[in-house]
């Protein structure tokens, strides 16, 4: 068998997408309103008809190009992207010390209080003037 026939038989491909979103046999079968049997026999198919392929993509969160075009070095690529540290584009390292932005918001919201309490002091100040000036 050569690796062509192997990188389109739908059947492991579908087995795989399965694996990886760690579902079982049995929890396919039942979104798809059949057996584990069946979900065998369809994973070891090479072909499988469009409109049954649809109802697989769906039950299994995928796109059915998804299927169509997957392989094992795509997701190999794809996690190896969140590894991959000689790109340059991976930045891990904390560039400020999150207990100093906590500190400042804590300042921050002093400062807005005491400026509520002093508005606050204003205004009843500015009441009791009212009241006085009435009597």
């Amino acid at each position: 068998m050569n690796t062509l026939t192997k990188s389109n038989h739908i059947g492991r491909k579908i087995s795989r997408i399965r694996e990886l979103r760690d579902m079982k046999q049995e929890a396919l079968a039942q979104a798809l309103g059949t057996n584990q049997q069946a979900i065998s026999i369809l994973e070891n198919s090479e072909t499988i008809e469009d409109e049954k392929l649809k109802d697989i993509a769906k039950a299994l969160g995928v796109s059915v190009e998804a299927i169509k075009n997957f392989s094992e070095e795509s997701v190999f690529n794809y996690f190896n992207t969140f590894t991959d540290h000689s790109a340059g584009t991976f930045n891990n390292n904390c560039t400020f010390n999150p207990l100093d932005k906590l500190m400042e918001s804590v300042e921050e919201n002093k400062k807005l209080y005491e400026r509520l309490i002093q508005a606050e002091k204003d205004k009843v100040e500015f009441l009791e003037k009212i009241l006085k000036d009435k009597k």
